[in-house]
């Protein structure tokens, strides 16, 4: 096989094995950076992270976890077929000869290539998902986050990530429609990917104690892999939460005119709080998804030859 068909292939296996692992945590999530601000004298929707689990799991099962899952999964071979296949052709660009590993500088400058490629796909697959599960809160606002900074929307009940994008494509636009939040995207992705490829290549580099990598064991794979996740959202989780309320904003009647608007009005309502709504879910997910994707990665390219 060809390294193209190499990195399509490695990268599936391991997006797909990142998606089982990560999705309960992001749903958790997405729940707690969408519920409102309460009102003086109210108890918030959800008091933590458990708690949100815990009235999911009541509500709706412990598939409840895992609404929403139709649109990320079905996408999840092209975005991390792109990811690696990016990367790696970057990685071949960069290399100055065939086989020489390259510096952590460089796969940083590989990792924000593909950041900015798989962006266009994360951006419509995440809209999706963030409106389904913003609409399963039953709020008297479905955009749970405009509420808490005081807006007033049309709440939308969907029956599934098909009818989000059915909705979307009839009346927000058409497809440009599902690229509202392409910004913020690129803003979370391009960075993101840099520190998470950085960081990866610096601590394997560390535990091998060189550049040559290609010996290390499963266990520091997966190491390095989780620790690479971790990386990616404290370097851009605030980008993330903007993302967020950017793509469940009412359309006809938008609480925020673009990226700084929607970081000023954030701030000013809740404070820096605001902009690390669902942190802990977030890298709580991060370490055990991304050790298995990075894992899932390199045994299936290994395997290839």
């Amino acid at each position: 096989m060809g390294d193209i068909a190499k990195d399509l292939t490695a990268g599936t296996v391991g997006g797909a094995a990142q998606l089982i692992v990560g999705h309960p945590f992001d749903t958790i999530k997405v729940k707690l950076q969408s519920q409102p601000t309460p009102l003086p004298g109210q108890l918030p929707k959800y008091s933590g992270a458990i708690d949100a689990v815990r009235q999911t799991v009541a509500a709706e099962g412990a598939r409840g976890l895992f609404k929403g899952m139709g649109a990320p999964l079905a996408t999840v071979a092209a975005f991390n077929a792109v990811l690696f296949t990016v990367r790696g052709q970057t990685e071949a660009f960069l290399r100055s000869e065939p086989g020489v590993p390259l510096s952590v500088n460089q796969q940083i400058v590989c990792g924000a290539v593909a950041g900015t490629a798989v962006s266009f796909l994360a951006c419509p697959t995440e809209l999706i998902k963030c409106r389904f599960a913003s609409s399963a809160l039953k709020l008297k606002c479905t955009q749970g986050a405009l509420a808490s900074i005081g807006s007033a929307a049309v709440a939308v009940k969907y029956a599934g990530p098909m009818d989000v994008a059915r909705h979307v494509l009839r009346s927000e636009g058409g497809v440009t429609g599902l690229f509202k939040g392409l910004f913020p995207t690129l803003a979370r992705e391009v960075p993101g990917n840099a520190a998470m490829f950085g960081m990866y290549e610096a601590i394997k580099q560390y535990i091998a104690g060189g550049t040559d990598t290609s010996e290390l064991g499963r266990g520091s794979l997966i190491v390095a892999g989780g620790l690479a996740g971790g990386s990616f959202w404290m370097s851009v989780y605030p980008t993330d939460v903007i993302k967020s309320v950017i793509q469940i904003d009412d359309y006809k009647n938008p609480k925020f005119s673009g990226f700084f608007d929607a970081f000023k009005k954030i701030l000013a309502s809740e404070g820096v709080k605001g902009l690390y709504k669902g942190f802990g879910p977030a890298m709580a997910r991060s370490v055990p998804a991304n050790a298995a994707c990075f894992l899932a990665y390199e045994m299936t390219r290994s395997s290839l030859g």
